[in-house]
């Protein structure tokens, strides 16, 4: 029963990732596509998460988290240069 759950999740959140994709593409503007790149790491965590607990092994987890952290870093980044113009004062 849960692996059934588990294979619509990941239909489902690959349905998700594919419309991140063409906001990412169609974006009218840049804080669009940002926002946009920003649900898509997201997504990206939850695939390797439930791809992770369908095959029952724990190895995807840190990349998930790695992927968690630079995602952070950059929409920090991305959001810091459309404010001010520069990334690092």
């Amino acid at each position: 029963m849960i692996t059934i759950a588990l294979k619509v999740t990941l239909a489902m959140v690959t349905l998700a990732v594919i419309l991140n994709v063409i906001r990412l593409i169609k974006g009218p503007d840049a804080p669009d596509r940002i926002l946009a790149l920003d649900s898509l790491y997201i997504n990206a965590i939850a695939l390797i998460v439930l791809f992770s607990m369908l095959i029952h092994s724990r190895l995807y987890i840190q990349s998930a988290l790695l992927i968690a952290v630079m995602g952070f870093v950059g929409t920090i980044a991305l959001a810091k240069h459309l404010k001010r113009g520069s990334v690092i004062e």
